[in-house]
């Protein structure tokens, strides 16, 4: 298998405030039912990295601390399972937790995702040959 084919990018957290408030005021969002996602370009100055960079919300809106950290945790395995595959690099991705995301079923929120990079256009493009 050819080794750019193979290769994953990585996937780090937000770091910042300023960085979720940045991906915020792009305005480019797609509302699912078991999640949000919010797409932003990487900043000029950090495009040299192209890596996948995300950050995870949770609300009082979606419940306790129990609730929230669950919906939180769901997300992370959903983005390591979809994003790396799937997600455009050199982007800034935000995914707001809503109350069903700790609830709904795991492969639905997988389809969830998929279908929220989808509508965004920052599917990766596979070459197939």
């Amino acid at each position: 298998m050819d080794a750019s084919v193979s290769r994953r990018p990585a996937t780090t957290t937000l770091p910042r405030r300023a960085d979720f408030l940045r991906v915020a005021a792009t305005r480019r969002r797609c509302v699912t039912p078991g999640l949000i996602l919010q797409v932003a370009p990487l900043p000029d100055a950090q495009r040299a990295q192209m890596g996948l960079r995300v950050g995870y919300t949770a609300s009082k809106r979606v419940g306790n601390a129990v609730a929230r950290n669950l919906s939180k945790r769901r997300l992370r395995e959903a983005v390591r399972k979809i994003m790396p595959l799937h997600a455009r690099e050199g982007m800034d991705y935000v995914l707001i937790a809503r109350e069903e995301t700790a609830a709904r079923p795991f492969d639905q929120l997988l389809a969830d995702l998929r279908q929220a990079l989808q509508r965004l256009g920052v599917e990766r493009i596979s070459v197939q040959r």
